[in-house]
């Protein structure tokens, strides 16, 4: 009797459960645009899908009552909806995100090495995602994107070939450190010759760290951490094109893939730059604009697996053709052929450039992955009739454990890194630098209670010469309201100088080197104080951030331009320091207009030890005593056209003391202003969409009211005793601000 029972309830059970359970759909949008790979929850439950290229999405077999359903999607704000499930289906039409300009939504890793919420981090963290980027402007790499970084700035290194890096806080490019999906790819010759290699056409987002962070990540990140996340391959279109053409006869564009093969999610792309258009400008004989040929090759692959086990692969490959001199020089690429030439100045730089780097979570119950990276760096140049070859691979590996215990969160870290280095400067007499530097670190993420977090760090690595290093930090946050946020850091930086791969000032222009001592390690010790207050103001919501910080350095490396014809590097017997205050303002209106306005004043001084033991103070060069930053856009829903407005200001900064030639050829008694003057830069952008978000067509102009330096950025390229760019006063280090003009620009984007 049991046993028919039995069977009769499996027969009708089946029925049962069919009768009970319902069906949800809708669609997400942004603008009446559909927004695909958008995350979709019921609260509480296992149930949940991911929209796909259209927008919709469906969760079957769910049971019927009542829920909270939750969706969001990276950049966007966060969507809730109480909803009722009574009969067999529920249509929910469209539901509408918002786009996310403040970015509380954001998942950020660098400041904690670990996904956290960047409202949530104990570390302030800046972030600009991608939409963020060509809703705003139409950068084509990575130097381009961090103008929209309050407090962060591109300096030129060279005013020929334009060289480049990244200042934070004022602080020179070889202080910051710039990472790849976390790991330390770009130091030293890659640090000033393969920044332009890095194409925004796969950078999901960029994080910005302001202070040392050497605990997390070694040397080089004195003034700062830019951390770029790559793109996930899950979540891209299956085939992409953009392209741009300008007025000054640039193009640049990309052209990518996404095709899934087996388990593997793959990302493909080949971005593409060509300059090629001679123009003089300011008189000086040399173009005032880069000539290049620019070719990158990237693919991404991401395994899925089991756990949301991560298991990602990046690999690119780097062609650059950089030149720039004199007309004779350029004018139907004949720097080809007399490259090196000691009667027509030009420097030519050929960069290639190969990496692969990747994480992978191993299969243990307690959180650990490996984090690995190798690079290959290859240049050959030729500046003037000097030529400099160098030679540069760097392999790294990070081992790191990250297991719970109550209220502490912590992370423990092996890293090993190999690098070698050689060129054909005095720099490597002996042939290559090769140097293994071992390290480990230890952080505890301190949940106090729920309004206060302490995060306390240290890491020690072992340097062939220098012996080991410690470098601790703490990091503390404090919501004093649910929209009101502390967050007070004090940390140390270090840094080993390899002048020869940072600073090429040694090969470009006609000034000797001269060392005066064996260059010790650089150490820095930073504090800082962090507010930001969310508020709402009608219908709106915005953001106040405040940064008060102060750095210290001691054994620092300056480099001096006072004595005409060379450039005396050694530590300061003194000591250097940089303060200074970060503000920015952010509002996003329910209405679809949205601003950010930035602000940072700072104060970067030298401390050189005179007599007596009293100090002389003068400004560090290039560090500018105030910036700004402005951002506007508005966009007309019903027309899918977006207006945006961006500025850049730059306050007064000290410069080389350099002085000009006189009609015989001899240096004029007074120097050139040794203060830079104020000035700004204004872009402005027109996007409008249409094949419902799938095409966009983009124009523009940047620096819209024409500003370039009144002074050429090279010294001596007007000696009657020499050739121009022969000269024993040629230097181009007086490079401080835009050399060429207004530019248009036009441009599609088309994805499906």
């Amino acid at each position: 009797m049991l046993a028919r029972y039995t069977f009769l309830f499996l027969l009708l059970f089946p029925g049962l459960v069919i009768s009970q359970t319902a069906r949800l759909q809708g669609k997400i949008l942004h603008e009446n645009n559909p927004l695909p790979y958008a995350h979709v929850q019921v609260k509480g439950t296992a149930w949940g899908a991911i929209s796909a290229d259209d927008g919709s999405f469906v969760i079957e077999n769910m049971a019927k009552g009542q829920y909270e359903l939750h969706v969001s999607a990276l950049g966007y704000q966060a969507f809730s909806r109480s909803i009722e499930l009574q009969d067999a289906s529920l249509d929910l039409g469209s539901i509408e995100l918002q786009e996310d300009v403040l970015g509380l939504q954001e998942v950020v890793v660098t400041g904690a090495m670990k996904e956290t919420f960047i409202k949530d981090s104990p570390v302030k963290i800046d972030v600009i995602t991608h939409q963020f980027l060509l809703r705003n402007s139409a950068p084509t790499n990575l130097t381009e994107s961090i103008k929209m970084i309050n407090g962060v700035q591109e300096t030129v290194a060279c005013g020929v070939c334009f060289t480049n890096s990244f200042s934070i806080n004022g602080l020179p490019g070889a202080y910051t450190a710039v990472l790849i999906d976390g790991t330390p790819l770009y130091g030293n010759l890659s640090a000033v010759y393969g920044l332009n290699g890095i194409p925004s056409t796969f950078i999901e987002r960029i994080e910005v760290i302001k202070g040392p962070n050497s605990t997390l990540y070694g040397s080089e990140a004195v003034a700062g951490v830019i951390n770029v996340i790559t793109k996930d391959p899950a979540r891209q279109p299956k085939f992409g094109l953009s392209t741009m053409l300008t007025t000054h006869g640039e193009s640049y564009g990309t052209l990518s893939f996404a095709p899934k093969v087996g388990k593997w999610n793959t990302y493909w792309g080949l971005d593409w730059g060509y300059s090629n258009s001679f123009s003089d400008e300011n008189g000086d004989g040399f173009s005032d604009r880069i000539h290049l040929d620019r070719y990158t090759v990237f693919s991404k692959w991401s395994m899925e697996r089991p756990e949301k086990r991560r298991f990602n692969i990046f690999g690119k490959l780097y062609y650059e053709d950089r030149r720039n001199g004199v007309a004779e020089f350029l004018k139907n690429r004949a720097y080809r052929d007399i490259r090196g030439s000691d009667y027509y100045y030009g420097e030519s730089i050929y960069t290639q450039r190969a990496e692969v780097f990747g994480t992978y979570d191993l299969a243990t119950s307690t959180r650990m992955w490996i984090d690995f990276a190798f690079n290959n760096h290859d240049q050959n140049s030729y500046y003037g009739a000097d030529l400099y070859k160098a030679e540069q691979q760097v392999g790294f590996t990070n081992f790191i454990w990250n297991p719970q215990l109550n209220k502490h969160d912590l992370l423990i870290g092996l890293t090993n890194r190999l690098q070698r280095y050689d060129d054909n400067t005095v720099a490597t007499p002996n042939g290559a630098d090769l140097q293994y530097i071992p390290g480990v670190f230890v952080q505890d993420e301190w949940t106090i209670q729920p309004k206060m977090t302490l995060l306390l760090g240290s890491r020690l690595d072992l340097y062939q010469g220098s012996g080991p290093i410690f470098s601790p930090r703490l990091n503390f946050k404090y919501k004093t309201g649910d929209w009101t946020t502390w967050r007070l850091n004090a940390g140390t930086g270090f840094r080993l100088v390899n002048l020869f791969t940072e600073d090429h000032a040694f090969v470009t222009g006609q000034r000797e080197v001269v060392i005066t001592e064996n260059l010790n390690p650089e150490r820095s010790y930073n504090f800082s104080l962090n507010y930001n207050h969310i508020f709402t103001m009608g219908e709106s919501q915005g953001s106040v951030d405040i940064d008060a910080f102060f750095t210290h350095f001691i054994n620092k490396i300056i480099p001096s331009y006072d004595t005409p014809g060379k450039i005396i590097y050694a530590n300061t017997e003194g000591y250097a320091q940089t303060r200074g205050i970060n503000i920015s303002l952010q509002q996003q209106f329910r209405f679809p207009l949205s601003y950010t306005l930035g602000a940072s004043f700072l104060r970067s001084t030298q401390y050189d030890a005179v007599e007596n033991g009293n100090f002389e103070t003068r400004a560090i060069p290039f560090a500018p005593a105030w910036t700004g930053l402005s951002v506007v856009n508005y966009r007309f829903k019903k027309a899918g056209i977006t207006l945006a407005y961006t500025a850049n200001w730059t306050g007064s900064m000290a410069l080389p003391e350099v002085f000009d030639l006189d009609p015989a050829g001899q240096p004029l008694s007074t120097p050139r202003p040794t203060r830079s003057p104020i000035f700004s830069v204004h872009n402005f952008q027109v996007i409008k969409t249409l094949a419902k978000g799938k095409l966009d067509v983009f124009t523009g102009v940047q620096n819209l009211f024409d500003y370039r330096q009144v002074y050429s950025p090279l010294v001596g390229f007007n000696d009657p005793q020499s050739q121009p760019g022969f000269s024993n006063y040629f230097d181009t280090a007086y490079a401080f601000s835009p050399i060429h003009g207004r530019e248009f620009y036009l441009g599609v984007r088309w994805s499906r």
